[in-house]
């Protein structure tokens, strides 16, 4: 990779369906929910042989920028920005747009959201590679990631007919799709030309900046009005800039709408955005009867259950496709086919006052 290459690393969201071990001072991205790593060092370690850390950048924000700095040595803390406020993906890629082309004219970015599993790292840096090599050519590049079962909670993107998965060549993208009804997503399947949104990003720095003028014309206005950055006043007028900005995401505010935006139908790298504990379930090994329990367990007529209880002996018995996830101030029982509903605890947590628990 050459040396304008920079990546991007988005770690702002709070991992609410990872409730109770998700918090705001540990969210999903800080946690080792598979594997010894973070979510965010997992980032880090499969980008290195690409990127080297002193070209990595992260956005956060203040309740995990510590964390994050100190999971992250080899990263400059400087590059680890804590948002002001939460104002989606468009004005933080923004930021980190302004901010990387004042100090490289020449800057491309990867846009890596910091809480995704890729099972295949090697494939998946050859998908990085030629996505950078489209975006210093000039393309708005995202990466599509071919569907493997009807998915309704993921965007899709539409490629030409006849796309095929692990053609290296940017193709050019057709439309993005919304989350799809299941019937949908079904034709979707069948179609075989329409992938998975995975929101990795790549492009310049200068044309993604661009793009914000023509169609997020305050925010590009606000994000230019900042001093440079590193100097003595930066965070304070970032401070009062920032929450200003439009809330929303780069998709609706520039891929859908900009005319040179391409894709790479990505060969399969073992892509799991781990969009809740039952995505854990399945990315981690079971015993014979599929259940997957942290630490010693006796199991009785027991079936498909996802069990994380540190220190104690759990027994299971007569019970399926349960979730159960406890710490020492809460504990999370839910089946397996509602773990995307387990925000809406964290919701009910915030309506009743209870910081304690959020």
């Amino acid at each position: 990779m050459n040396r304008h290459c920079y990546g991007l690393i988005l770690a702002g969201g709070r991992g609410t369906r990872f409730w109770p071990r998700s918090r705001r001072h540990s969210s999903k991205q800080v946690l080792n929910v598979v594997g010894e790593r973070s979510l965010i060092q997992a980032t880090v370690d499969r980008l290195a042989p690409l990127i080297p850390a002193e070209r990595i950048w992260v956005l956060t924000n203040h309740h995990l920028r510590d964390t994050i700095v100190a999971q992250l040595p080899s990263v400059p803390k400087a590059q680890v920005l804590a948002e002001p406020a939460q104002r989606n993906t468009a004005p933080a890629i923004g930021l980190a747009a302004h901010i990387l082309h004042s100090l490289d004219p020449d800057a491309v970015m990867g846009v890596f959201p910091a809480d995704h599993v890729i099972a295949r790292p090697p494939v998946y840096r050859n998908v990085v590679r030629a996505a950078f090599q489209a975006a210093a050519a000039g393309h708005l590049m995202v990466v599509g990631v071919r569907p493997r079962w009807p998915e309704t909670g993921y965007g899709y993107i539409e490629f030409p007919r006849g796309a095929q998965a692990g053609t290296p060549a940017p193709i050019s993208v057709k439309r993005f799709r919304e989350k799809p009804a299941l019937a949908q997503a079904k034709r979707y399947l069948a179609a075989g030309n329409f992938y998975w949104n995975s929101g990795m990003f790549f492009w310049q720095a200068g044309a993604l900046l661009d793009q914000l003028r023509q169609h997020l014309p305050k925010t590009a206005t606000l994000l230019a009005s900042l001093p440079r950055f590193g100097a003595r006043q930066f965070a304070a007028r970032l401070a009062e800039t920032f929450p200003l900005c439009d809330n929303i995401s780069i998709d609706y505010a520039v891929m859908e709408k900009a005319h040179n935006v391409c894709g790479i139908a990505a060969a399969d790298f073992g892509w799991n955005d781990v969009g809740s504990w039952n995505a854990v379930y399945e990315l981690l090994p079971g015993d014979g009867d599929g259940n997957v329990v942290a630490g010693e367990s006796v199991c009785l007529d027991a079936h498909h259950n996802f069990v994380d209880v540190r220190g104690k002996t759990v027994a299971l018995v007569g019970v399926d496709d349960l979730i159960v996830i406890d710490t020492p101030d809460a504990l999370l029982v839910t089946r397996r086919d509602l773990a995307q509903r387990v925000g809406e605890v964290v919701k009910a947590l915030e309506r009743h006052k209870r910081e304690d628990l959020l």
